[in-house]
């Protein structure tokens, strides 16, 4: 059975290949282009099954974003994976800190992307 995923990220380009490979998938897909259409769009959307962001974006960057869906939104227990190009321990640690889940490094494995999801969201 598919979930519903949300990603954030303000590429198109790397949204339209998440949808790709998680609708392709048998995944519902909701997008938002940084972290505060992220908040807005999980308001409207209510509880996701996965939650997929960037780091550095506009307005709101994946950290502060993380923040606000952990501090006691509908999905702070949800999982959320981080996907970025940045790959520095001290910036895993800190989205770590913030409540991520877990790691990748753009540009992503489609199946290694769909392999994580499996992971932390059976």
């Amino acid at each position: 059975m598919g979930k519903t995923i949300l990603t954030v990220d303000d590429s198109r380009t790397m949204r339209d290949m998440l949808r790709l490979a998680l609708s392709g998938a048998g995944h519902t897909v909701i997008q938002a282009d940084d972290g505060v259409h992220g908040v807005e769009v999980l308001e409207k959307a209510g509880v996701v099954d996965v939650i997929i962001t960037d780091i550095n974006m506009p307005r709101m960057d994946g950290y502060g974003f993380i923040e606000h869906v952990r501090r006691g939104s509908a999905n702070k227990m949800t999982p959320i994976l981080v996907l970025t190009t940045e790959s520095e321990p001290a910036k895993k640690m800190r989205a770590r800190d913030a409540g991520a889940t877990g790691w990748i490094v753009k540009p992503f494995d489609p199946e290694k992307l769909l392999a994580a999801i499996r992971r932390v969201s059976p």
